[in-house]
């Protein structure tokens, strides 16, 4: 079974809909008891990080995710869910994450040419940038919908997928058993689709 963790903040039913067209048995959850019997977890997430880690933290779950990922349990977190995976965000301040990727989170502005829109928000390609489980199912170039005006910088070790929006942005990451996505799955037709199939699926060998 895979926990969706409802902290208040995240599409949770959009991304449970589309979990269960890859044939997952899953459930939207803030209860600390279902979250640690799951076989894996997703982090969902959409607004502030500040906002969302405070809820996150407040409702007595960070520990729980934190927890859980250092047992070795598969754990994704998809759009703001990844950024929170990070040491910190500078979203409007400095603000502590869950600490269990290596990395900051910062304001595409920096790095994007003037002109350019922010958010990045729509379809774009992905770069491969390492082989990993995540991507069994897709391609170099493969398509997926972001929205988002900051990214993860200075986890290269760590970063397995990329995308061109005037500069090279993170599109995904994974350490171990913790992956994330900057782009959101659930909203990325049948390639989104093969992404989350490949989660379900565990860390094989590709």
């Amino acid at each position: 079974m895979t926990a969706i963790i409802d902290y208040g903040v995240g599409n949770l039913f959009s991304l449970k809909s589309s979990l269960a067209a890859v044939g997952a048995e899953a459930v939207v959850s803030g209860d600390e008891k279902v979250i640690r019997s799951a076989d894996r977890i997703i982090l969902p997430g959409v607004g502030a990080f500040e906002d969302a880690m405070k809820k996150l933290v407040s409702s007595g779950l960070a520990d729980v995710v934190k927890d859980e990922a250092a047992s070795g349990k598969p754990l994704l977190g998809i759009c703001l869910g990844m950024q929170m995976l990070f040491d910190k965000s500078y979203e409007y301040g400095e603000h502590k994450g869950l600490g269990l990727i290596s990395g900051e989170v910062v304001p595409i502005e920096k790095v994007i040419p003037a002109g350019l829109k922010i958010p990045q928000i729509g379809w774009n390609a992905l770069i491969m940038k390492k082989s990993d489980p995540l991507f069994r199912y897709i391609r170099e170039g493969d398509f997926v919908y972001f929205v988002h005006s900051y990214y993860a910088a200075g986890c290269e070790d760590s970063v397995i997928a990329t995308t061109e929006y005037g500069a090279e942005l993170t599109a995904a990451v994974s350490k171990g058993n913790v992956s994330g996505c900057q782009f959101h799955p659930e909203k990325s037709g049948n390639v989104g689709l093969n992404i989350l199939r490949a989660f379900l699926e565990g860390q094989v060998s590709v």
